[in-house]
């Protein structure tokens, strides 16, 4: 088999892999190529990084701020809840049937501003772990609605301090005067369903 001089992928079918290899490698370096990702890792070079990347205009934008700030409450958040193999959707989903007791399926969707069908595979889950009873309404056959059984009552109560957790290292942050701004600013949007 005749191999093109830079084809890795040929060198990698023959006998002798690691000469082949080494002689490509420098074939490529004589020609200016740069080695590829995957080369660069198995060699253990890390690339060279001048000066961070500028955001531009992003570092001006309230929006990106918010956004920036959300992942890190989702990620401290979720770090909260991993405990207890439960995500910060399901935890919604636990309150608002907590607080609203046979809630008809679709308006908690629409509350949580989750897509019906998202919010189904949420309930499946956790239907399927024991926390949550889905049942045909009485008043309209075609929807569900949904009831915390006493085992997604007792997680809850124990999910309820992880929560606290989660905000108290945001307070911590921020600090409490900016913290309670922020709760009192942010609250607008709350109702916003």
């Amino acid at each position: 088999m005749r191999l093109h001089p830079l084809c890795e992928r040929c060198a990698s079918m023959q006998p002798g892999k690691a000469r082949v290899s080494k002689r490509i490698a420098r074939t490529r370096r004589a020609a200016g190529v740069k080695p590829s990702r995957s080369a660069r890792a198995a060699s253990g070079a890390k690339p060279a990084r001048t000066k961070p990347l500028a955001l531009g205009d992003l570092s001006q934008l309230l929006g990106y701020s918010i956004r920036r700030a959300q992942l890190w409450i989702f990620k401290e958040f979720s770090r909260q809840l991993a405990a207890f193999e439960i995500s910060p959707a399901q935890f919604s989903v636990l309150c608002v049937i907590d607080a609203n007791p046979g809630v008809n399926q679709l308006a908690v969707a629409q509350l949580l501003s989750i897509e019906r069908a998202g919010l189904g595979r949420l309930v499946d889950h956790l239907e399927g772990r024991g926390l949550v009873r889905r049942t045909a309404s009485a008043v309209n056959r075609r929807y569900y609605v949904l009831y915390l059984t006493e085992a997604g009552t007792a997680l809850l109560g124990r999910l309820r301090p992880a929560a606290a957790a989660s905000d108290k290292a945001l307070a911590a942050k921020i600090g409490p005067r900016a913290y309670k701004d922020l709760q009192r600013a942010l609250s607008i949007f709350v109702g916003d369903a």
